[in-house]
């Protein structure tokens, strides 16, 4: 008896230290940690005299067809509307852009192709498994600790497999170095920045990159005080080493794009007091959702 108590203890004891270590692990992978911007030196070539461009008109209507625009300033995706013959017009644009030599054209196309591929392929697998609640729900990421698609290599780029950590992380963020990366790609989610209503083309990005930072930073969701405490989104804290590495960085980032309005109210504050972020699917129908 004596020996089984003991045994008995150190079972209880063993399993309350696995315990311990799993939380751990979770709490360290926590939902706001976020991959570091890596260079993939594979993705680094690009030909600046190469005229090329690529054909994202495909997107473009796919856009300016299931894209709408409500009156709180969030876009949402009309993914129940989507018919038969769309989803296969997005198939095939995406089978399309796996098939581009992207290494071989010039960095302005490159980041227009890596911005449009990234979020085509993030509606592509909502629109695969869609009613969902949230894009997190797709929990098919290798890895224990792992959630949402994120890591799942399963996409072509230039003869490479890819994700869409990939995309954003080892790409578009290292290569360009710009802070306004994070409102062009989307992750179909109310706390992101909205799905840009057109494509992303090398003439318009620059454009596009600019509305993007103004219509989030000057929306509640962005950056908003209330009490005189200054509340943004997650992606200033997940992304801080984006925007400047510390709190005086994303405050003046905001200050750029801010309003009068939020501009004046940000003029005395100097630290940010909290985070949010929603991420409930950006779905027109949420009632359709199970």
């Amino acid at each position: 008896m004596c020996c089984n108590g003991w045994i008995n203890s150190l079972r209880r004891a063993v399993a309350k230290a696995i315990a311990l270590l799993l939380l751990g692990a979770v709490c360290s992978l926590g939902a706001h940690a976020a991959p570091k911007a890596e260079r993939w030196p594979y993705f680094e070539p690009h030909d600046p005299d190469n005229p090329a461009q690529v054909d994202h008109r495909i997107w473009d209507f796919f856009l300016r067809r299931y894209l709408r625009q409500p009156d709180d300033g969030i876009a949402r995706l009309a993914y129940a509307e989507v018919d038969t013959e769309n989803r296969l017009k997005l198939s095939v644009y995406l089978s399309n852009l796996q098939r581009t030599p992207i290494r071989g054209y010039s960095r302005a196309e490159q980041r227009a192709f890596w911005i449009n591929f990234y979020n085509a392929a993030t509606v592509k697998l909502i629109l695969d498994r869609y009613p969902v609640r949230s894009i997190r729900d797709i929990d098919i990421t290798p890895g224990l600790f792992a959630k949402g698609p994120w890591g799942a290599r399963r996409l072509k780029a230039d003869g490479q497999t890819v994700s869409l950590d990939d995309i954003e992380h080892r790409i578009l963020r290292p290569i360009w170095k710009d802070p306004r990366i994070h409102y062009a790609v989307n992750c179909a989610s109310l706390g992101c920045p909205n799905l840009a209503p057109r494509a992303f083309t090398a003439k318009n990005t620059e454009e596009l990159l600019e509305a993007g930072a103004r219509d989030y930073v000057n929306h509640p969701r962005g950056a908003r005080l209330e009490n005189g405490k200054l509340i943004v989104s997650s992606i200033y804290e997940w992304f801080k080493a984006d925007f400047g590495g510390n709190d005086a960085g994303v405050i003046d980032h905001l200050i750029r794009y801010a309003h009068p309005p939020l501009k004046a109210q940000l003029a005395d504050i100097r630290k940010i007091s909290d985070d949010e972020y929603d991420w409930s699917l950006n779905d027109v129908a949420p009632a359709r959702r199970p």
